[in-house]
Order: C-alpha cells, then sequence, then structure tokens
C-alpha cells in the first residue's frame, strides 16, 4: 500500500473520501452534503496527510465502495483496512458487521450476544458511531432492538441509513417498519 494519503471520488449517493497508509484502507468518509464539506471533514481527520489521486492498490476499494453504493450486492470484504488504531472490542464489533450481507440487518443486540454478552448492545452501538470505515464496515446494517432504525453518526442521519438500506434492496416489513 502506498504511503498516507486521501482521495474524494463520486458516488451514487455524493463525494466520498478514502484514506490509505502502508496498512490499508485508514479511513473512509460518507458523503457530508457536498464534496467542499466531504474534503474539510478528510482534511480534520487527516490533517498532515496530502490530498491526492488514488494509487492502484487503492481503486479496488474506490470501485466497491462506488458499487455498494450503486445498488450492487457487494459485502467489500476484500478491502484491506488498517485497524492499528482500533480498540480490541471495536475490531470485534467491526469484524460480525463486516460479515453482514447487503439487504440484510442485524441488531444492536445481536452483535452484543455474538461477543457473548447481550449488555454490551449499547457498547456496540457506540463502536458503530466511532466507524471510521462506513460502509466498509456497514453500520447502516445495524439496527435497534425490534428493527428500529436506531442512529446513525453519518451527514444525515437516520435518513442516510435508510437511504443506504433502499439502495442495497433491504425492505420495510409492511405492517411493522422492521426490516428482515
Amino acid at each position: 500500500m502506498a504511503p498516507n494519503g486521501f482521495a474524494l471520488f463520486a458516488t451514487a449517493i455524493g463525494a466520498c473520501g478514502i484514506a490509505w497508509g502502508p496498512g490499508g484502507i485508514v479511513g473512509v468518509q460518507l458523503p457530508e452534503g457536498g464534496e467542499g464539506a466531504t474534503r474539510a471533514r478528510m482534511r480534520r481527520r487527516f490533517p498532515n496527510w496530502p490530498e491526492q489521486d488514488a494509487p492502484a492498490d487503492v481503486v479496488p476499494a474506490i470501485e466497491g465502495i462506488r458499487g455498494l453504493l450503486a445498488g450492487e450486492a457487494l459485502d467489500l470484504a476484500e478491502i484491506v483496512l488498517d485497524v492499528e488504531g482500533v480498540s480490541e472490542f471495536h475490531r470485534r464489533v467491526y469484524e460480525i458487521a463486516r460479515r453482514i450481507p447487503p439487504g440484510r440487518t442485524r441488531t444492536y443486540g445481536d452483535i452484543a450476544a455474538e461477543l457473548g454478552d447481550k449488555g454490551l448492545a449499547r457498547a456496540v452501538g457506540q463502536a458503530l458511531g466511532l466507524n471510521p470505515f462506513a460502509p466498509v464496515v456497514p453500520c447502516h446494517r445495524v439496527l435497534a432492538a425490534g428493527g428500529r432504525w436506531g442512529g446513525f453518526s453519518a451527514h444525515g442521519g437516520a435518513a442516510a441509513k435508510l437511504r443506504m438500506l433502499a439502495i442495497e434492496g433491504a425492505r420495510p416489513d409492511s405492517e411493522s417498519g422492521d426490516l428482515f
């Protein structure tokens, strides 16, 4: 992987950002309400890194993210993430979330139970709220109990989460609004 840098790229939902380093992808940024806002967010997240054209080894990640956000059923599992600065608990949460297929959802409680303690649901939600890799780590596929939408830290909040789920073909249950 190339030395540290970041780039913006167009997607079906707006300009996204991606940052990389020698160990893999260090961060992904969903649209922030315009290319300028996304660029400003990337500069805050990676203040000493140059904005530049994505190197050849980052291009497949960009193409995968573009495809996912255009409705292709991609899991992006092949994208190598550099989790050097990510806590062990968050890493475990992100690994579980990455296994959720496009168009499907799980709850914070489901992930907590897989971690061995249903009582960790709130901590799972906090970990996903700090997810530096969305949508490669698909936190938008994780719902609150009972299929409620729950929070979403990306620009646009729950509306952005619902839009991404709709792009993936996740369908609400007609009577309850729950996703299955």
